[in-house]
């Protein structure tokens, strides 16, 4: 089940903005003195940027009231020295803020994305793609912009503008106060805007992260719009969000344009007053003009920083927002990691056992029975066993476990003796196999996909070369030699390029590859035609050889591969047996492959057949059949018009 976060309440919502952003401290840490040099810069341009205002008053105060143009000139290239020095400054900080913001942001991304890795299927069975996607990208791109941009602006101009009230007040505490009093409002708008601005900023970028959710479902399902015509349904979905967004989007314009009506309104309020009040100073004798002249100048200055708060608060809340949404992935928890003190298995034999194994998902109702009520179940070393049953009864599920993709609610899942849970999960994994039904390739080469699972091999090496080859053939996957760059070639996103078979078959050979001591196989040839599956089925033979293989089987021929039947019925294992005796002992393994040879012969076309009713077992098959459908009220395989019932065989 799939949830997007913007419903889900994040843990540390509830701290401040400080608070929220000091937990980028780590990732900031090894840079802190490089954000600091870029602080210091700022601040020391700042500081010359109000130097200016004091050497213009000496200049009115001096050679322009004397008539002394030598000293003018002298004071003129003060100014432009510090106009110089303050340029030279900025340049300084950007220097020494750029590139430790960006080793920052290269920092979360990696680690953010190994967090999604060691993460268990189970979180990402809850959360969207699109909305890991936003988070990966967009809100750790805004962090690093805030790092190098908005962080150090924004103190820089606090501090600049308490120097510059301290100078005010040098002048004449009434004019000092006129700036202080006037900024007053400020902080007011600027508390009831964080309050409105923060809840915006937080469903926008929810709500961009739905919006890419929506583009990649679409962009991977394009196959399927097309085919129904559904293209222009999926557009009217997406213009919902988007003018959703737009909407969220317009709100926070809104919320900005009214605090920055007021950044821009008290300052003309001070200058007015200032204006009004310097004007009475003079004539009281209190100030001169080039006290007054200064004091204009720098407020000047000071008017920059003080609008600049606005912008610089939002960009500070739009970053906590983004520092939360980040960490809400941080802040899960892994339930499946590697133990304290793992066991190591030296030899594996590939005994895999199954001890009263329970499991339920997580979004299962209290009500609900476990999805696998106490699986007790044991493959012998070696052994090839087929997982059969009907449809929603667990096989899927009860493939996950022996690798940890989700961990047992109850009773153990052990290898060779040992509780995987036990094992590190790297060690687990080298030992454990699995190929899937639905396969997935990476947008890699053919190498590269098949032999994922061998770290240990030099991908040009030629035993790298030999267990390729040896993979490829097993899984009759001949025909990556007819592609372009043969098996150099790269493979478009997710194998789409490729039939649902050769993706199958890549698959398979991967698990394969991987040499591993148990094979979990969930039903891997079901998009193959007739004759390719029995080639695979003749080479997989020789694989499973030496190797324990548990397969969930869908179809009789995947049966006829098997050692021994294990009957998977309501989260339990009745029966386990070669499929010989289970077909003389379980009406419900009979009516299960009597399904199972249904499907079989609507998927390839194959023409009913009546079997010999003479034969005890047949019989037996048909009796078995009827009454194992009418205590399981499940529907009777197919029958003939005239009421006959038909077994088919391929």
């Amino acid at each position: 089940m799939s949830s997007s976060p913007s419903s889900q309440s994040s843990s540390s919502s509830s701290l401040s903005t400080p608070a929220a952003l000091w937990r980028l401290k780590p990732f900031v840490r090894p840079v802190i003195w490089r954000l600091a040099g870029g602080a210091a810069s700022a601040l020391a341009a700042a500081v010359i940027a109000l130097m200016i205002p004091i050497v213009l008053e000496q200049i009115i105060a001096g050679p322009v009231r004397t008539g002394d143009f030598s000293v003018i000139l002298w004071g003129a290239l003060a100014v432009f020295a510090l106009g110089l020095a303050e340029a030279l400054m900025v340049w300084l900080r950007r220097q020494f803020v750029l590139n430790p913001a960006t080793e920052v942001e290269y920092q979360m991304r990696t680690t953010l994305y190994a967090r999604l890795q060691t993460l268990p299927v189970a979180f990402h069975d809850r959360w969207q793609s699109g909305q890991l996607l936003s988070r990966m990208m967009q809100d750790i791109g805004l962090i690093r912009r805030w790092l190098a941009f908005g962080l150090v602006l924004l103190v820089v101009n606090l501090l600049t503008i308490v120097i510059g009230a301290v100078l005010l007040f040098g002048w004449h505490w009434l004019l000092g106060t006129i700036f202080l009093v006037t900024a007053v409002p400020l902080w007011i708008r600027g508390y009831l805007f964080e309050k409105r601005y923060g809840a915006l900023t937080r469903r926008s970028q929810d709500q961009a992260g739905d919006l890419a959710t929506s583009v990649e479902e679409s962009v991977h399902g394009i196959r399927v719009l097309k085919a129904f015509g559904r293209g222009k349904h999926a557009l009217s979905r997406f213009s919902r969000q988007a003018e959703t967004l737009r909407e969220t989007e317009m709100s926070k314009a809104g919320a900005i344009a009214s605090i920055w009506f007021w950044l821009d309104l008290m300052p003309q309020i001070a200058f007015g007053l200032s204006l009004m009040s310097g004007i009475w100073l003079i004539s009281q004798g209190a100030i001169d003009l080039p006290e007054l002249f200064a004091f204009f100048a720098m407020a000047t200055v000071l008017r920059w920083p003080i609008e600049s708060i606005g912008f610089l608060f939002s960009f500070m809340l739009d970053a906590r927002t983004a520092t939360d949404r980040v960490f809400d992935i941080f802040s899960e928890t892994n339930t499946i990691t590697d133990p304290e003190n793992p066991v190591q298995i030296d030899s594996p034999r590939g005994e895999l056992v199954f001890e009263g194994a329970r499991f339920r998902y997580q979004d299962a109702g209290a009500h609900e029975r476990d999805l696998l009520d106490g699986i007790d179940l044991a493959l012998r070393p070696g052994e090839t066993m087929a997982l059969v049953g009907l449809t929603g009864s667990g096989k899927t599920t009860l493939t996950t476990l022996p690798a940890r993709l989700y961990d047992v609610t109850g009773g153990r899942v052990t290898l060779d003796g040992v509780d995987v849970r036990d094992l590190t999960l790297a060690e687990l994994r080298r030992h454990v196999a699995m190929a899937f039904e639905d396969a997935t390739l990476f947008s890699a080469s053919v190498r590269e996909n098949v032999l994922l699972g061998r770290a240990d091999l030099d991908l040009d090496g030629d035993e790298a070369e030999r267990v390729l080859r040896e993979a490829l053939d097993v899984a009759q996957a001949g025909f990556v030699d007819t592609l372009p760059e043969g098996v150099e070639t790269i493979i478009g996103e997710e194998g789409l390029s490729l039939s649902g078979g050769q993706r199958q078959r890549l698959a398979l050979a991967r698990a394969v590859a991987a040499k591993p001591k148990v094979l979990v196989l969930d039903d891997p040839l079901s998009a193959l035609d007739v004759d390719t599956e029995a080639l695979v089925e003749e080479a997989l033979r020789h694989v499973l050889a030496d190797t324990t293989a548990l397969i969930v089987a869908h179809r009789p021929s995947t049966v006829a591969l098997a050692d021994r039947v294990a009957l998977l019925e309501a989260g339990r294992i009745t029966a386990v047996g070669t499929h010989s005796e289970l077909l003389r002992t379980s009406r419900h393994y009979r009516y299960v492959i009597s399904s199972l040879e249904a499907e079989e012969a609507a998927r390839t076309g194959a023409i009913p057949i009546i079997r010999d009713a003479a034969d005890e077992v047949e019989a037996e098959v048909r009796a078995g059949v009827r009454d194992d459908a009418a205590d399981h009220e499940a529907p009777a395989p197919p029958a003939t018009p005239g009421g006959q019932m038909k077994e088919v065989r391929r």
